[in-house]
């Protein structure tokens, strides 16, 4: 049986509050819709990684955080992040077994999903959007899906000492 990686949770939580600084970071009004979502990749990286020590409930804080941040109604980040960490619970035990590119695609349809409902929430509160331009940064989420696992994992490796 595979043990489980040791991954100290700070190295976790410095993760989320550095996507949490670019999540939020100020771009222009051209570049907002090209943003990627940091926030949800390294939920993803994490939920894939140790899911017995990351999961819906860290989904729901860094949700939280989010929607104090960013001032929006009070639990919409929180929803469609526990809903991502639960989805990748679902998908957990295929999701290992996925080449790069493949986990890839399946990021793409995990932040797809996510941000369909995201959107369906916006519309509920009123703000309504009629294009799909809402679904680009999860293309580009998953575009660097690769070199950001590749990255968090040479990164754990190094912190352990192997």
């Amino acid at each position: 049986m595979a043990r489980a990686p040791v991954v100290p949770l700070v190295m976790v939580w410095l993760s989320f509050l550095f996507a949490l600084c670019l999540q939020v970071m100020p771009l222009a009004d051209g570049w907002q819709v090209y943003r990627p979502e940091w926030i949800g990749l390294i939920l993803i990286y994490w939920c894939m990684r140790i899911p017995s020590r990351v999961g819906v409930f860290h989904g729901f804080v860094i949700g939280i955080l989010m929607d104090l941040i960013e001032g929006t109604s009070l639990g919409q980040h929180a929803l469609i992040l526990s809903l991502l960490a639960f989805l990748c619970a679902l998908v957990y035990p295929r999701f290992r077994a996925y080449s790069l590119v493949q986990q890839s695609v399946l990021v793409l349809v995990l932040l797809g999903l996510v941000q369909l409902v995201e959107q369906w929430l916006r519309t509920l509160t009123g703000d309504f959007s009629i294009h799909l331009s809402f679904l680009i940064p999860s293309m580009i989420s998953a575009l660097l899906w690769p070199w950001l696992a590749t990255m968090l994992r040479a990164l754990e490796r190094r912190l352990a000492g192997t």
